[in-house]
């Protein structure tokens, strides 16, 4: 956050693949909003995922990004759901500050069957989600230890497991909000592409966020009475004001990041920070795939051997790398 100025005079016109931090001094608030269009567009379309799917993968890539951003080391931002539904999986890893790659794997009759159903859009992403866990890792390399919190998710949203795990974890009052469509981007392809925004505010104020008495698995004897913390107000308002904002503001190009500011907190005089470009990229290699097969027993490396070579697909980008198995023995 190396400058501020004024919500009005800043990304007026910048509309897509980026993260800008903003302030609320009035309400002691801090936060991010994210939007993401030819970013996300790439990621989806490399796997033809159904749309369901799709929008699902989005709006975690982008709550991945509205999270990592905020950590100031550099490593990785792990995002992973593992469920019983029809998503069984989601891996997004945001490598700090800018790049981002994200995969899925679904079971397609289930997923369809969903899709046929008619319910809201929450209720649908907790039918694919289903149950299971939501697990963040930040991991800021190989001289670091692990962090990882998990959540659970048991049918309900993205923002909800979100919310459970401020609540749970950091206890920090803290407000999201997700949303993900195809639009009609114009140009000579008349086609539609993907675009997901977010925007997280957090309760941050100067003498620190009044926390609430540990949560299970906390330190708190399960049974025990847990008594309530009385809501700020400044967190009342800025909660409530954020519940306002609507799925096509967060998505919508013409609608800018800084306008969406300024609609929901002028009169707090909100201000933003510098934004940062988010990027779609992988991490894949052809040397870091050889270097992964020489970590394989030699029996297990020859059962990969097909027609002379082995053929590593990545899971993230879906890039295909060919290996010649006599090199893996040098």
């Amino acid at each position: 956050m190396s400058s501020a100025a004024p919500a009005e005079a800043v990304l007026d016109t910048a509309a897509d693949d980026f993260v800008v931090p903003f302030a609320v001094e009035g309400l002691d608030v801090r936060g991010r909003v994210v939007r993401l269009g030819p970013a996300i567009d790439t990621i989806l379309a490399r796997h033809a995922y159904p749309e369901p799917v799709s929008a699902l993968l989005a709006e975690a890539i982008a709550l991945t990004v509205l999270l990592g951003s905020s950590l100031k080391v550099e490593g990785r931002f792990i995002l992973q759901t593992q469920t019983d539904g029809p998503v069984g999986l989601m891996v997004v890893d945001f490598e700090m500050p800018d790049k981002i790659r994200a995969c899925a794997t679904f079971d397609a009759e289930r997923v369809a069957a969903v899709s046929n159903n008619e319910a809201t859009d929450g209720e649908t992403i907790g039918a694919l989600l289903g149950s299971g866990h939501l697990a963040m890792t930040i991991d800021a390399g190989p001289h670091t230890n692990r962090y990882q919190g998990v959540v659970p998710l048991d049918g309900g949203s993205l923002e909800e497991a979100a919310h459970v795990y401020f609540r749970q974890s950091e206890q920090i009052p803290t407000t999201v909000r997700l949303a993900a469509a195809r639009a009609f981007r114009g140009g000579t392809d008349r086609a539609y592409h993907w675009r997901v925004g977010g925007i997280i505010v957090q309760h941050l104020p100067p003498a620190g966020p009044r926390r609430a008495p540990d949560l299970p698995p906390g330190d708190v004897p399960e049974g025990a009475d847990i008594p309530d913390l009385e809501e700020a107000d400044e967190w009342t308002e800025a909660r409530l004001i954020l519940e306002t904002v609507e799925d096509h503001e967060l998505i919508d190009p013409s609608i800018s990041a800084g306008k969406l500011l300024v609609r929901l907190y002028h009169e707090r005089g909100v201000r933003v920070f510098d934004p940062t470009d988010i990027l779609e990229r992988c991490r894949c290699s052809q040397s870091r795939i050889t270097e992964m097969l020489k970590g394989f027993p030699p029996e297990d490396r020859a059962d990969m051997v097909k027609d002379g070579e082995i053929v590593v697909t990545c899971e993230f980008c879906s890039s295909r790398y060919h290996v010649d198995p006599a090199i893996l023995d040098d």
